[in-house]
């Protein structure tokens, strides 16, 4: 909703009430994400409404997938690729991560004692995700090694 986005702090505030651990969660949104949010019109209070004006269904991005012939990717491996890229090309922490998907902490004593959102790391990670998904991606280059011949 346009409403919980706060372009000049780049930030966007889900409620408790539409999070699964009914916990208000913030993004921090990257300057990719404010660039698209300000190409869009404000017709509605959804930012993203369907065609009736009202709010996408769960099966959204799955029927366009299916339109666009990806039966080998989900809508929720977009999350997955996100995390991915965390581990295998950061140093960002773990934590950091998780917390940037309102992951819940499983462990009691350590939810107990985690008072902060670690916001300020999210932001500088997702600044890097910014600029590493608006980048083209390429698959691996291979080189064929041709045999040497020797002359005698």
């Amino acid at each position: 909703m346009w409403s919980e986005i706060d372009i000049a702090d780049a930030t966007w505030t889900i409620p408790a009430d539409r999070m699964k651990a009914k916990r208000e969660h913030r993004v921090a949104l990257n300057k990719e994400a404010i660039t698209l949010l300000e190409s869009l019109p404000r017709t509605h209070e959804l930012i993203f409404p369907n065609s009736k004006g009202t709010i996408l269904s769960d099966m959204t991005l799955t029927a366009v997938l299916r339109r666009m012939k990806r039966g080998d990717i989900t809508a929720h491996g977009f999350r997955s690729t996100f995390r991915d890229w965390c581990s295998e090309r950061t140093n960002y922490p773990r934590d950091v991560a998780e917390m940037a998907l309102a992951h819940a902490i499983g462990d009691k004593v350590e939810a107990a004692y985690r008072r902060g959102d670690l916001f300020e790391k999210r932001r500088l990670m997702m600044r890097d995700w910014g600029k590493f998904s608006s980048q083209v991606q390429t698959g691996t280059c291979v080189l064929h090694i041709k045999k040497r011949v020797l002359l005698t």
